[in-house]
């Protein structure tokens, strides 16, 4: 069985380190970059199982992002979960976003985005294929 790759966005040093291990130890494998412009090139060199992104970072927002991967053929269908500090909503934006499944508030639990990552990829607790 192959393990997932996820790929983690957020320009929030604090916060990557939180869920980077979190996922770890899920056995997941992790790629973690702190702007969106980073992201989208590591997701087209690397193809992820995933994509955690915060919806505020330098160079591409979380939603520039998920729309460049969007246009892309190569990475139009990685799910993205977005992660989100604002308080008001972007259901609206994210709706013409068909690759963004879910919508976390922060502050959020990891141990939650651990488990929207394995049922939204089809995992089991180890990050290994179901």
């Amino acid at each position: 069985m192959s393990t997932h790759l996820i790929l983690l966005a957020d320009d929030e040093p604090h916060i990557t380190h939180i869920i980077s291990h979190k996922l770890k130890r899920a056995g997941y494998e992790v790629i973690v970059v702190e702007d969106g412009e980073m992201a989208f090139k590591a997701a087209l060199e690397h193809r992820p199982s995933a994509i955690v992104t915060d919806l505020q970072m330098p160079y591409l927002s979380g939603i520039e992002l998920a729309q460049q991967l969007a246009a892309n053929s190569s990475t139009k269908d990685i799910p993205i979960i977005m992660l989100t500090a604002r308080g008001y909503t972007v259901e609206e934006e994210l709706a013409k976003l068909p690759a963004v499944k879910k919508l976390l508030s922060k502050p959020f639990s990891a141990k939650d985005l651990v488990r929207d990552i394995n049922e939204l990829i089809g995992t089991d607790t180890e990050g290994q294929a179901a």
